[in-house]
């Protein structure tokens, strides 16, 4: 595949060079998300870091209506794709009021248990870890074949702002995860997928996550999706639904976890692949290669070279079998414009093939089997929040007792 041109700077430029070369990659027509939502580069990471106040946060993170109260930090997409990390957003949290310091802490924490996670058991945590998929109770309604009904008002609203915004709090994330998984029984690995093709921070690691944790996969408990939450966490939605007499949501949902598979191994202790503490130095690099989990200018391989090329393979094996949203695509374009990438779309072996390469460990099983095959002159470490041990994974809690940690 030759080299493709380098993507303009500009939003609609991007978009029409999605279209271009990506269209046949994805579910959707290619966009950007609506205007409300996110710009992707290093300038729109910085300016959303910079505007960060946490005041509030542990009372309204998880507000979804109005609009204007939410407390979330949105700055999600910007973690997910390391513009930026969650050392340096910490950091950033160091004057916040201490409970709201404390709980937005401990959601960065969270998200360095997900990544921990996938380190450990890699694509074992694309099935059950701890407990089967759950059972709707006898004589519960089912929507197997429309797990999100649009004639509820709950669900329409939030699948509408997840296809045209991209990002949705974490309350209403574990609405939609509940509804499909234990209120429609579907199974939840299509749903995760569902909902991960459109979400601007949508990772293996921490959607994975969520949804297990949600649909009771991880703790064997499900997550209970009432009216009541909505009532509390969007007031006034319900009172436009056309079932708000008849609301199929209204009480407490009975579905309990199924049978207890085995989980992968790994879960209650063993070696973690972290990657070096340290560069490793082996020759002389010719270009940066860069991954969808570091495209900030802080990319440690990034700043150690700052004069060779940076490349970036569109891995088009992977997009097909994904099909994202095209919206996706516009955002990760739009951080490599303003990068200056190279930009190639095929299989990122043959792309990157007979080049001598700088690149930055990351925890995902597949870049380790493409590094494995590359010729990989320098090799940064990952800037870890906690830095992975051999202690269980089983749980957070669990987690968080036994991975060296920083003060809250």
């Amino acid at each position: 595949m030759p080299l493709l041109l380098s993507p303009p700077t500009d939003r609609d430029g991007v978009v029409a060079w999605v279209a271009e070369h990506c269209a046949y990659l994805t579910c959707d027509e290619p966009a950007a998300y609506g205007t409300s939502s996110f710009r992707g580069g290093q300038a729109a990471a910085d300016a959303a870091l910079a505007s960060l106040d946490l005041a509030g946060y542990a009372r309204s993170r998880s507000t979804v209506a109005p609009e204007h109260r939410r407390g979330a930090s949105r700055l999600s997409p910007y973690l997910r794709h390391g513009l930026l990390t969650l050392p340096e957003v910490w950091d950033a949290a160091a004057d916040a009021p201490a409970k709201d310091r404390q709980r937005f802490r401990d959601e960065l924490q969270w998200q360095e248990y997900a990544r921990h996670l996938y380190a450990r058991v890699g694509r074992g945590l694309r099935e059950p870890l701890r407990a089967g998929a759950p059972v709707p109770a006898p004589g519960a309604p089912a929507w197997r074949d429309e797990p999100w009904p649009q004639q509820m008002a709950c669900m329409a609203a939030t699948t509408g702002e997840l296809h045209e915004q991209g990002w949705l709090v974490n309350q209403t994330r574990m609405w939609m995860a509940s509804q499909w998984a234990v209120r429609a029984g579907a199974d939840w690995r299509e749903g995760r997928d569902a909902m991960y093709r459109h979400l601007l921070d949508g990772s293996p690691a921490a959607n994975g996550l969520g949804w297990q944790w949600t649909a009771g996969t991880a703790t064997g408990k499900v997550y209970g999706f009432s009216r009541w939450q909505v009532e509390k966490r969007a007031p006034g939605l319900c009172g436009t639904c056309a079932l708000r007499d008849a609301c199929p949501v209204q009480d407490w949902p009975e579905a309990q976890s199924g049978r207890r598979p085995d989980g992968p191994p790994g879960l209650g202790g063993g070696p973690t692949d972290a990657g070096p503490r340290r560069p490793e130095i082996t020759g002389e690099p010719e270009a940066v290669w860069l991954t969808a989990e570091s495209l900030g200018t802080s990319d440690p391989a990034l700043a150690a070279h700052p004069d060779l090329p940076a490349v970036f393979v569109l891995d088009e094996p992977l997009l097909a079998r994904l099909r994202l949203s095209g919206k996706r695509l516009v955002f990760l374009v739009e951080t490599l414009a303003e990068l200056g990438a190279e930009v190639r779309l095929g299989d990122p072996v043959a792309e990157l093939a007979g080049r001598r390469l700088a690149t930055t460990w990351t925890f995902p099983p597949g870049w380790r089997r493409r590094a494995d095959r590359l010729d990989v002159a320098a090799l940064h470490p990952w800037p870890w929040l906690r830095r992975p041990g051999s202690g269980s994974v089983r749980s957070f809690s669990a987690w968080v007792r036994s991975a060296p940690g920083r003060d809250r």
